[in-house]
């Protein structure tokens, strides 16, 4: 095949196959030369080194006859050695193409993985001449066609998603009703007992936790441990190998396809502000090897990293080759595998330039004007560890962003704070004073109690403290700050008065979240009681701790599913959420104000009400787009004795929500004026009908 080795194309970047053979092109703005490697099916043997014939403006490509999908290959890259000057060239090491949309074999970190010489007392200035090729992955040209037949993306309006946050193979590995061979995989997410479960709770969308290919982490396999989250990406295009049943980037495709059937539309968990390769003393894989001056973020010497992310390292956004290979990631993502939208990892990372972040960096100016990128959902986790990392609110229209300061307002409260009721009102009425400006919306507040990182439900109502020990970090790791408590035992308890109570609060917690205005995300497990043994960072728990427990699944009294679908149903039936911001101003429509808050003797409340400082009652009606709606919610200790506020049009409320009952459900029916008991601990909603 070298003999024959024609220029090629420098676009698009990355393998691209076609009838008579396949173009390469990879960018380096400071490679000497390029090599493209060859190997048998195996992987485990180079065939033949090929130098990319051209140079293109730092795009090496070369078109290569009579490649075929399936092949084999990866690159070497020569260049300087000179990290002082942050170059880290080394062809002594194989390199995974960033461009890559399958990856044959697994990592196996090990020395021979680092361009130099672990242990030499020069660390990174030394260098190493070992070949890494045996026990690095190899790339795999694929044949990209698929018949989608009739996949539509559902478009849920944002008003009306409830996002669901799962493990792609955490959520099946113990579910015993899939087949024990798809367990762990993305063909297990699309068979029946998985879909019906998803549709029964009627939730909108799934967002899966990373399923970019990445590097279980070296500290942790000397452990016995792996990397089960997957914040840790080496390959931006191909899937993670775990998750494939039959190795192929195709059943990727499958599971949306049939998700998409479902009326459920998926959404990723992207990790682009950082790669695997760690700090100047972590492993050469791909970017590092390939140029690392470009790809990453470096301090004043050029040989060490700045370090946003907490993780060694911080892709350069900046640079617009960079820049170009996230952006054409994403729309490979939505183009060729037809994802509906975006989580973005520590997203203000993404969007630091020269003078730190900016609402109008290169990043998020390309995205809003992207054709195929604007239309998707695009969610921001608006925090990294860098200087003005907390951006909360700083990001622009057309984002929603991870809403941190829900989840503590709405966790103290049901702990039972005092004298947090008006921020506990913000958070439920869609953060206005956090996302009320450039003509954003409620919807740019994703609301959550429980995400991946943190205390699952169950153990929010049953632990005061972490208890991390199984990640071996002496439980040093994971927050500390978890507002949350044991109903007074710590861990599994037998008294009934303590579940009884738990069980009370988590549905507490799921009423409030799916009331509110703004998208709500779940956490996958969180419906069936499922526990992590009190572990608040399972990142590295790849095993029974870190998967979801179906083992309470249909037992009345821990099975929350049909609670939560119950709720969903009402939010999106009676036009609960709101597309607009509510300011408790009168609808001319219905003679009703958008909101507006009471105190227990039917009152609206007045200024001095909200600094009452042993409050922890709320009372509001939210006049939904089609009924009105009161909620009562109740963190006191007690029972309160309260009058049903009147509204205009409103003759009568029906309950259909009682948290303080088994089953979460109301029955009674109440009158404007009508006194009667909210339990303690207990939510409690009315719909209302009219004269």
């Amino acid at each position: 095949m070298a003999t024959n080795i024609r220029a090629g194309r420098p676009f698009p970047l990355g393998p691209q196959v076609d009838a008579r053979g396949a173009n390469f092109a990879l960018f380096s703005a400071h490679a000497e030369k390029v090599e493209l490697c060859l190997f048998d099916s195996h992987g485990r043997r180079e065939l033949e080194r090929i130098t990319l014939p051209e140079n293109s403006d730092g795009i090496w490509h070369g078109y290569l006859p009579e490649a075929y999908p399936g092949l084999l290959y990866g690159y070497r890259v020569h260049g300087p050695y000179e990290p002082s000057a942050g170059h880290r060239f080394n062809p002594h090491k194989l390199l995974i193409d960033p461009y890559a949309r399958e990856l044959d074999g697994s990592f196996r970190l090990t020395d021979v993985h680092f361009g130099y010489r672990v242990g030499s007392p020069r660390a990174d200035l030394s260098y190493d001449r070992r070949d890494n090729a045996r026990a690095m992955p190899k790339c795999r040209l694929v044949d990209e066609s698929f018949s989608w037949g009739r996949d539509e993306p559902p478009r849920h309006a944002l008003r009306d998603t409830v996002i669901y946050e799962m493990h792609v193979a955490g959520f099946t590995w113990r579910n015993e009703r899939v087949d024990r061979v798809a367990r762990g995989t993305l063909a297990g997410l699309r068979t029946q007992p998985v879909l019906d479960h998803l549709v029964r709770l009627g939730v909108t969308a799934v967002e899966f936790l990373p399923v970019h290919a990445w590097v279980d982490d070296r500290h942790l396999v000397e452990r016995g441990l792996r990397n089960y989250w997957g914040y840790n990406t080496i390959g931006f295009f191909a899937p993670e190998p775990r998750f494939l049943w039959q190795g192929k980037h195709i059943e990727f495709k499958h599971t949306v396809a049939a998700l998409h059937a479902a009326g459920i539309e998926v959404i990723l968990d992207v990790v682009y502000n950082h790669t695997a390769e760690g700090n100047e003393l972590g492993p050469t894989l791909s970017f590092r090897g390939i140029d690392n001056a470009s790809y990453y973020w470096l301090a004043a010497d050029k040989r060490r990293y700045m370090d946003f992310t907490g993780c060694g390292n911080s892709l350069q956004l900046a640079n617009p080759r960079v820049l170009r290979m996230v952006v054409d990631s994403l729309r490979y993502w939505v183009e060729i595998m037809h994802v509906d939208g975006f989580r973005f990892d520590l997203a203000t990372t993404l969007a630091r330039g020269f003078v730190g972040f900016a609402a109008d960096t290169p990043f998020l100016d390309v995205l809003a004007q992207d054709p195929v990128l604007a239309r998707v959902k695009l969610i921001a986790e608006p925090w990294d560890i860098g200087e003005g990392g907390y951006r909360l609110g700083g990001f622009p229209p057309g984002w929603s962003e991870w809403n941190d300061r829900y989840r503590q307002a709405v966790r103290r409260y049901w702990r039972g704070d005092g004298g947090i009721i008006g921020e506990v009102a913000a958070r439920f009425a869609g953060s206005s004073d956090v996302f009320g400006h450039d003509m954003r919306r409620p919807t740019a507040s994703v609301n959550f109690i429980t995400a991946h990182d943190g205390f699952t439900l169950q153990d929010l109502v049953s632990y005061n403290e972490k208890h991390n020990e199984a990640n071996g970090e002496d439980n040093r790791d994971g927050s500390s700050d978890n507002a949350s408590w044991n109903c007074g035992e710590e861990g599994p308890s037998e008294s009934e008065a303590v579940v009884a109570l738990r069980r009370r609060q988590r549905r507490n917690f799921l009423a409030t979240l799916l009331l509110s205005q703004g998208v709500p995300m779940l956490l996958a497990g969180d419906e069936l009681a499922n526990s992590q043994d009190g572990n608040n960072n399972v990142y590295c728990q790849d095993n029974e701790i870190g998967w979801v427990d179906w083992s309470r699944e249909g037992i009345a009294e821990d099975d929350l599913t049909d609670f939560v679908a119950l709720l969903i149903e009402l939010r999106r039936k009676f036009g609960l959420p709101h597309d607009h911001f509510l300011k408790g101003e009168v609808r001319h429509a219905t003679g009703r104000k958008d909101i507006a808050w009471y105190r227990t003797d039917g009152e609206e409340m007045t200024e001095p009400d909200w600094r009452f400082p042993d409050a922890r009652f709320l009372a509001v009606v939210v006049d939904g787009t089609l009924r009105p709606a009161l909620i009562f919610l109740n963190a006191h200790f007690e029972a309160l004795l309260v009058t049903v506020p009147s509204a205009a049009g409103v003759d009568a409320w029906q309950m259909e929500i009682n948290t303080g009952e088994p089953d979460g459900r109301g029955r009674e029916r109440l009158h404007p004026g009508q006194t009667f008991e909210v339990p303690e601990r207990c939510l409690i909603l009315m719909l209302g009908g009219p004269r």
